[in-house]
């Protein structure tokens, strides 16, 4: 457990874990001739459950039992991240710490708990917030792919539709970081 927490504190640099991330893609279609991405999981779950007669869940979900164990480790990883890491606010850049500062959000620790708060769900940024991630999901699907995929997998296949996607992505993030936030608080 020690070395976990460890590896918790003290993360691989940005130029390891990135080109190791990058060596999934080759890894899994070499290896499986598998896709990387996490979007489908609930898919899988769901026709795992039986929870839908559509034809759209009706397929041979064992064969993608890996990715819903690969996404129930992101989950479980993240929990464990959380109760045992200790991220302090130095580790955020001073322009970030001056925004939250300026809109009036304390920053300790690893999120602004004003912003990120059980308190805060039914607020209008609450709101927001979960109708921005009912978006997400079902943009994703509707895209055929999540950021990781088309991201991650689908511009190391050089496909054009992932590069459409993945610019709309940082067009939305930037759009989201900065207008947003702005206009809530």
């Amino acid at each position: 457990m020690k070395h976990i927490l460890d590896f918790i504190e003290n993360p691989l640099p940005w130029y390891v874990s990135g080109p190791l991330l990058g060596l999934i893609v080759p890894l899994l279609i070499l290896t499986s001739n598998k896709q990387f991405g996490v979007s489908s999981s609930f898919r899988h779950v769901c026709s795992w459950l039986k929870l839908s007669k559509s034809a759209y869940f009706k397929y041979n979900y064992k064969e993608h039992e890996w990715a819903t164990w690969f996404v129930f480790g992101i989950f479980v990883s993240g929990l464990v991240f959380l109760n045992f890491s200790d991220i302090h606010t130095s580790e955020l850049s001073e322009t970030a710490k001056n925004y939250f500062l300026s809109k009036n959000i304390p920053v300790e620790g690893f999120l602004p708990k004003e912003l990120f708060s059980p308190t805060n769900l039914f607020s209008l940024y609450g709101l927001l917030l979960l109708f921005g991630g009912f978006l997400i999901g079902f943009g994703s699907r509707y895209a055929d792919g999540c950021t990781s995929g088309h991201t991650i997998m689908g511009l190391s296949l050089l496909s054009s539709a992932s590069l459409v996607a993945s610019i709309g992505f940082f067009i939305g993030g930037v759009f989201g970081s900065f207008f947003i936030l702005d206009f809530l608080f």
